[in-house]
C-alpha cells in the first residue's frame, strides 16, 4: 500500500493574493461532504508581493499555521494506516453510531410507492411526533426506546382525525415500518445489535372481513353494473382472489398458456413485493379480452375512482346491503374457495400470502358459518 502525503500548496486569487491549501495524495474521505478529496483550503492567505513589512510577517505566521495544519493531517493519515484491523473496526462502528436513524427511516420510506408509501409516511410523522423534534443517531437506537415508540402508538391519535385514536391495527402497520427498518439496518451492520428480534410487537386485532356468499356473488354479476370495466375486474378478482392495484398492473407478458394445464397469471405483489405464479380458470381468462402488445396493460383505461364510484351503486341495484369494497372481492374468493372445500395451504399458495396464519382468519369466517349453520336445526 502506497504512502499517503500531504502536501501543501497556493492557489493564485484576486489582489495579488494566493489561497493555502492541502493536497491529499491518495484522497481523503470527507465527513462533512460525504464523499472522498484531496483539496482541504485552510482559509489562510499569502501575498505573492508582500508590499510592505506588514505582508511580509502575516506572510511567515499564515505559512507557519498552514504548515502546522499539514503536520498535524499527515500525523493523522499515518496513524490511521497503522491502526490494527479491530481499532479499524472500531472506528467505522464509531462513525457509522453518528449516522442519523431518523434519516435512514426516510431515505428507505422514498423508495416505495402508493398506498405503501402513504403509509410509510405517516410512520414518520408519528416518530418524528414522539422524538418532539429532537435527532436520534444510530448509537442511541435502544430496546426501550423502541418499546417506547410502541407505548405511544398505542395511545396516539390519528392524523386524518384529530379526535380519533389509531385503531390497534394501524398502530401495528406503523410499528412494523421501525422493525423493518431496524431489520434492515442491522443487516448492514449500521445497528451491532439486532435490535428488532429484542422488541415485543405489537398484537394484531382481528377484523371484521366482509364478503359475498356465493348466492350473492351470482345475483351481483347478474345485475346490471353503470360501468362494464368495472363489473369485469371486480369478476376477476372474484374468481382469482387478485388485489386491485395487482390487476390494475398486469401486463399481457405476465399472461402465459402452458399445454395440457391451461392459463396462468404470473406477476409481482405490489404490496409484498413477492413473484406469484397463479392458475386461472377459463371463466376468469374469458374476461381479460383480445390478448394486445406484450408490454400493454391488460384492463385499459382503469381508474380507481371510477370503481370507488361504481361499486356502491352497482351493489344498491343488486339488493346487496353489506359494505362491500373492492378488496372484498378478495375476501370472497378466499372463503368460497374454504366453503368449496380447498385446503387452507393451496389457498394461502394462491392469495400469495408469506405465512399461512394470515389465511387462517377465512378459516375461522367458515367455522363461524358451520356452527350457524348447526344451531339452525332444533328439535325442541
Amino acid at each position: 500500500m502506497s504512502k499517503s502525503i500531504v502536501t501543501l500548496r497556493k492557489k493564485a486569487i484576486s489582489h495579488g493574493r494566493m489561497s493555502l491549501y492541502l493536497d491529499f495524495y491518495p484522497p481523503v474521505w470527507n465527513e462533512d461532504s460525504n464523499c472522498f478529496t484531496r483539496r482541504e483550503f485552510l482559509k489562510l492567505y499569502v501575498y505573492q508581493k508582500p508590499a510592505n513589512q506588514l505582508q511580509k510577517m502575516e506572510n511567515i505566521e499564515n505559512m507557519h499555521t498552514a504548515e502546522l495544519i499539514r503536520a498535524r493531517r499527515q500525523n493523522e493519515i499515518n496513524k490511521s494506516e497503522i491502526y490494527s484491523a479491530f481499532e479499524r473496526e472500531q472506528l467505522k462502528i464509531l462513525a457509522v453510531g453518528k449516522e442519523s436513524f431518523l434519516g435512514y427511516f426516510k431515505k428507505l420510506a422514498e423508495k416505495k410507492e402508493g398506498n405503501n408509501l402513504s403509509i410509510w409516511n405517516c410512520a414518520i410523522i408519528h416518530f418524528e411526533a414522539f422524538l418532539k423534534g429532537e435527532e436520534l443517531l444510530f448509537q442511541d437506537v435502544t430496546v426501550t426506546l423502541i418499546e417506547d415508540f410502541r407505548d405511544y402508538l398505542l395511545s396516539a391519535y390519528s392524523l386524518r382525525d384529530t379526535g380519533k385514536q389509531l385503531s390497534r391495527n394501524t398502530a401495528l402497520s406503523y410499528y412494523n415500518k421501525i422493525k423493518t427498518t431496524l431489520k434492515r439496518a442491522y443487516r448492514e451492520d449500521k445497528l451491532k445489535t439486532d435490535i428488532n428480534a429484542k422488541i415485543s410487537s405489537i398484537k394484531e386485532m382481528e377484523s371484521q372481513r366482509n364478503f359475498l356468499t356465493i348466492e350473492e356473488a351470482k345475483k351481483l354479476f347478474a345485475t346490471p353494473c353503470p360501468n362494464l370495466l368495472v363489473r369485469k375486474i371486480s369478476m376477476f378478482s372474484v374468481l382469482t382472489g387478485i388485489r386491485y392495484v395487482d390487476i390494475a398492473n398486469l401486463k399481457w407478458s405476465e399472461i402465459c398458456f402452458i399445454e395440457n394445464e391451461g392459463h396462468y397469471v404470473t406477476f409481482r405483489q405490489k404490496k409484498t413485493e413477492g413473484v406469484v405464479s397463479l392458475p386461472i380458470s377459463e371463466e376468469a381468462f374469458g374476461l381479460l379480452g383480445k390478448r394486445r402488445g406484450q408490454n400493454e396493460k391488460v384492463f385499459k383505461n382503469l381508474n380507481k375512482w371510477d370503481v370507488d364510484r361504481s361499486l356502491p351503486v352497482w351493489l344498491e341495484l343488486s339488493g346487496i346491503k353489506k359494505h362491500i369494497t373492492f378488496h372484498c372481492f378478495r375476501h370472497t374468493y378466499a372463503t368460497l374457495q374454504l366453503t368449496a372445500g380447498t385446503d387452507i395451504f393451496t389457498i394461502s399458495k394462491m392469495l400469495g400470502h408469506r405465512s399461512v396464519k394470515t389465511t387462517q382468519i377465512y378459516a375461522k369466517v367458515v367455522d363461524q358459518k358451520k356452527r350457524d349453520a348447526a344451531n339452525r336445526i332444533s328439535l325442541e
